[in-house]
């Protein structure tokens, strides 16, 4: 046993307000000599400077102060008398499952910490506000005390295994521990071909000697796996048995698993982001992001360039980088060496083309090919025929003796309006056969209008 207070003292001062910003923010040097001095080639070097910025936002605080509190609650179990009651009973339990090689159910005494997660879109930051929190928190820096002489890694970081395989998930637990510590846990696994029974119970023990926080990354991996109620199980079960943290990080795809059972959605309260909004702080990024311009002739940004950004890149900084990043990579090879709106609409037409259809800015609408035209119907009425229109994850084919009204592109305003009422009408009593209600229903018009309408 050891006073928890001992590894609490060796993490740095928690930050918060303006200082954590200051502190958090990565500007890289910026010469602007090198627009006029420095050689296409060292431009386009140094060009990669972008992708270092880092101008953080309230969810970079959100998610500092998560991960620091989750820590220090795991810090604070270590070394108690619950936790060297967890260790033997674990020991015992191990041991067991060796003679077994059948199911074991480990039983816990101290209970979890936290579990808890950050849901946000691809490409908003997660990864990057996570990685800046966890390097301010020193969770890079093993603690290490003397008497009882012990190893602590604050944070441990794996990812979730495309498969959702616990086995793997665990082995890649005990690998990473190896890494950090120069230990041989992941070999003597392996050599003793351990099964996932005795690994639950080892990487529980390990987890309770040696980490603070564990954090899993592409948690939206178990949303299409038949193993991803299995894995969060285990997830669940090394809480109990080893009273650390663990943070789940994914896609606002995994939030349809954990919504399926209460047990489930308790496991996954947390953060959740989405993209930027239009505001102070998007433009604020921006301005940031145009004083690292390597082009021969630099341009001041405007309320008009950032408008643009925001439209093409749907609210996603990631996204505004690549452009940024892109435009001025073409302006110098082609010689233009000017980051203006031609430059940025090139490199989103020519370098964002798999994204188009994600982004949808208003000011480009895209125009759809000859494949897919527009079904038109005429003025009495046409028949939906052959049409599957999706709602959730079921395709319902609509009945072809419905007859739906049809706007056309040659009718006027008062026409349009007097006909909107009974092309509702008639959807919903189309849903209705169906046996649709509330949000299916909803899908289901959204879902006509789309295919009929806009496409």
């Amino acid at each position: 046993m050891y006073d928890a207070m001992r590894l609490i003292e060796k993490l740095p001062e928690m930050l918060s307000g303006q200082e954590l910003l200051q502190t958090m923010q990565i500007l890289p040097p910026y010469d602007r000599g090198i627009c006029t001095g420095g050689t296409p080639t060292q431009r386009l070097m140094q060009l990669n400077d972008l992708y270092r910025v880092y101008a953080p936002s309230h969810m970079s605080m959100e998610v500092y102060s998560k991960l620091y509190l989750s820590i220090l609650r795991s810090l604070q179990k270590k070394g108690t008398k619950l936790a060297v009651q967890q260790a033997n009973r674990n020991a015992s339990q191990i041991q067991e499952a060796a003679r077994s090689r059948g199911e074991q159910q480990y039983s816990g005494i101290m209970g979890g910490a936290d579990c808890f997660t950050i849901i946000g879109t691809s490409g908003i930051g997660k990864s990057s506000a996570i990685a800046r929190a966890l390097q301010l928190i020193g969770a890079e820096n093993v603690i290490q005390l003397e008497k009882p002489y012990t190893k602590i890694i604050p944070c441990l970081t794996v990812q979730c295994p495309f498969d959702s395989s616990v086995k793997a998930l665990l082995l890649e637990v005990l690998r990473k521990v190896d890494e950090e510590l120069d230990t041989t846990y992941y070999k003597t696994a392996i050599r003793a071909r351990a099964t996932t029974d005795m690994l639950i119970g080892s990487v529980s023990q390990v987890c309770l000697n040696h980490i603070g926080l564990l954090v899993v990354d592409e948690i939206q991996n178990v949303v299409n796996s038949k193993n991803g109620r299995t894995l969060i199980g285990s997830l669940t079960q090394l809480i109990n048995t080893s009273g650390i943290s663990i943070g789940m990080v994914g896609t606002p795809e995994s939030e349809v698993f954990f919504t399926q059972a209460m047990q489930l959605a308790r496991r996954s309260l947390g953060l959740k982001y989405n993209a930027l909004p239009y505001d102070e702080h998007f433009a604020e990024v921006c301005k940031i992001l145009f004083q690292y311009q390597y082009i021969k002739h630099p341009i001041q940004v405007t309320d008009a360039i950032i408008r643009w950004l925001y439209e093409h890149s749907a609210g996603v900084i990631s996204i505004v980088v690549s452009l940024l990043h892109d435009a001025q990579e073409q302006a110098i090879l082609s010689g233009r060496e000017r980051l203006d709106m031609e430059a940025l609409q090139d490199a989103y037409t020519q370098r964002m083309g798999m994204l188009h259809s994600y982004i949808n800015p208003a000011i480009t609408r895209n125009v759809q090919s000859g494949k897919r035209k527009k079904k038109r119907l005429d003025m009495t009425g046409a028949k939906v025929c052959n049409k599957n229109i999706k709602v959730g994850s079921q395709d319902i084919e609509a009945h072809s003796q419905v007859s739906v009204p049809s706007i056309s592109h040659n009718m006027s305003e008062t026409e349009i309006q007097s006909l909107q009422p009974s092309m509702i009408h008639t959807l919903i009593d189309e849903a209705r056969k169906n046996d649709m209600q509330g949000n299916a229903l909803i899908d289901f018009i959204s879902n006509y209008i789309q295919i009929e309408v806009i496409a």
